[in-house]
């Protein structure tokens, strides 16, 4: 495994680096040496100072993509939360079962999304843009990057048809996807087809 400690904006001291590479180490038993484990540090000054010391941590198992995010006092603290959330992701990755998620109620999510901006629609701008790179995985491995980065929903590209799917967290706890179909009609998900259309 290589170990890249990169600094957004900052400069990394050789401590942190060392700390960093030092860390990761854990993570060589889910590894090969072919994979890059990308460590990225930023600080944001508008942050209160218990968090506002940030770390992103990217690589590859298996030709998946796993990434934690986590917001420390200091580098290293983060470092030590980031590396505790991807083996953990690792660890399911290897050796969880395959899950299936939830029946999908797509209408209805669409409805209360529609319902919810309906009213600000007149001040309703787009403030912010974000690209990034998709990588295919499969709807567990989306459930545990949803869960990781603390999010109400998750758009990933699925690994066993290729299309971009929307995995959402239903009122109930349980787990909603939206699997978009072009040509504007509905078709009924999975859990629709399975009861009925109920």
């Amino acid at each position: 495994m290589r170990t890249i400690v990169k600094g957004k904006n900052l400069e990394v001291s050789d401590r942190v680096r060392r700390y960093a590479e030092k860390r990761l180490r854990r993570l060589e038993r889910f590894l090969d040496d072919r994979t890059d484990a990308i460590v990225e540090l930023s600080q944001e000054q508008h942050r209160s100072t218990d968090d506002s010391h940030l770390v992103e941590v990217t690589l590859v198992i298996d030709g998946q993509t796993l990434r934690g995010h986590a917001a420390a006092a200091s580098h290293q603290a983060g470092i030590d939360t980031v590396i505790d959330k991807i083996e953990r992701q690792a660890v399911d990755h290897k050796e969880k079962p395959r899950l299936r998620a939830r029946p999908v109620e797509e209408k209805e999510i669409l409805r209360r999304l529609a319902d919810g901006t309906a009213e600000r629609a007149r001040d309703s701008r787009i403030v912010k843009t974000k690209r990034f790179a998709m990588e295919p995985m499969f709807e567990e491995d989306a459930i545990a990057q949803l869960e990781d980065l603390g999010h109400a929903f998750f758009v990933f590209v699925n690994a066993e048809n290729e299309h971009v799917n929307v995995l959402y967290r239903r009122n109930d706890g349980r787990y909603g996807l939206i699997e978009p179909v072009l040509g504007g009609g509905y078709t009924a998900g999975r859990g629709e087809r399975s009861n009925g259309g109920r």
